[in-house]
């Protein structure tokens, strides 16, 4: 009888082992087919992988350098010019960026401050930036403003547009600001290079240049070629800087832009900022035709801003960073 319970245990006991060896090489085949619990597994990195992500790194910081791009332009007083016009009501703006808990003493001294040294633009203060310019551009009297398409009729007046109508921190509406500022004179020369400049520099969100300029983005670069001109900057050193300015606005269009043109051959720090710049590779349109050529993201962006770049195919670990993209509002 002894014996015989002994076999029935160690038979219980081998069928125990069975089991509970059945169960872990099944836990190990789920686990290494990272579906566990929804958890995946950590990836064994390859050398290839792992060079692989050093060039994209690289590249994210030949587009967006975290030092930042010293812009060769000076700021100056414009802020505190734009506040005692009316253009920015300091108290409306103040309070919103300290509503989002983002209002800094670098955010004091570009509105209110003398800023006498070149401007720096990085990804921190890149929306920021934006708004300021945006304001600017918008009341800067300027031929562009006054008889380029946004004076169409066939829009229905400047009024309608997202640069005019959703500027809404100035002192009255925005319209009562529009090209409406002096703030310097232009020669014949100057203004013939912003009109020119303009029409060569495009946006990802959309299919128009800056010489039409019916975003918050168009105003704003409106805003700093005039700038530029205004303080004796040359053609080639405006494309440079317009285009380290998009990049910050919209990161993940020029990391895509900078990919397609690695997978083709061509190093971002070789090309012509001017041919960057272009409808070919900064419209809405050309982010398509990139997507569609190397399976790069493209597409109008996120929420209903058109302002930012959905992650996709050969984009893969520049797109793998989420990085905020410049929206269409304040």
């Amino acid at each position: 009888m002894e014996k015989e319970s002994s076999r029935v245990s160690l038979s219980s006991t081998l069928s125990s082992a069975i089991i509970l060896s059945a169960a872990i090489i099944s836990v190990g085949i789920v686990w290494r087919s990272g579906n566990f619990l929804g958890v995946r597994p950590i990836e064994q990195k390859t050398a290839s992988a792992t060079s692989e992500a050093r060039i994209l790194s690289d590249l994210e910081r030949e587009v967006l350098p975290p030092e930042g791009v010293v812009l060769p332009v000076v700021w100056g007083d414009l802020g505190s010019k734009l506040v005692s016009l009316g253009v920015i009501d300091k108290e409306k703006f103040v309070d919103l960026y300290k509503s989002r808990g983002q209002f800094t003493e670098e955010y004091e001294r570009l509105l209110s401050g003398e800023n006498p040294e070149k401007l720096l633009i990085n990804e921190a203060n890149a929306g920021y930036v934006l708004n300021l310019f945006w304001a600017f551009g918008l009341a800067s009297k300027n031929p562009i403003l006054e008889t380029g398409e946004m004076s169409n009729k066939a829009y229905g007046g400047a009024g309608n547009f997202a640069s005019t109508g959703g500027w809404t921190a100035a002192k009255g509406g925005a319209m009562e600001h529009y090209s409406r500022h002096k703030f310097f004179n232009l020669t014949d020369e100057q203004q013939a290079l912003v009109d020119e400049v303009s029409r060569n520099i495009f946006r990802p969100c959309c299919g128009n240049s800056t010489h039409f300029p019916d975003c918050n983005h168009g105003m704003a670069m409106l805003g700093l070629l005039e700038l530029m001109a205004s303080q004796g900057v040359g053609e080639s050193e405006m494309y440079k800087a317009a285009l380290a300015v998009n990049a910050y606005w919209f990161p993940g269009a020029y990391l895509s832009i900078a990919q397609y043109l690695q997978d083709n051959g061509k190093a971002w720090k070789d090309t012509d900022p001017k041919e960057i710049l272009g409808a070919q590779y900064s419209s809405s349109a050309g982010l398509a035709r990139i997507s569609q050529a190397g399976n790069v993201g493209g597409g109008q962006g996120q929420g209903g801003s058109g302002c930012a770049i959905t992650s996709g195919g050969s984009a893969r670990a520049v797109q793998s960073v989420s990085r905020p993209q410049a929206g269409c509002g304040i």
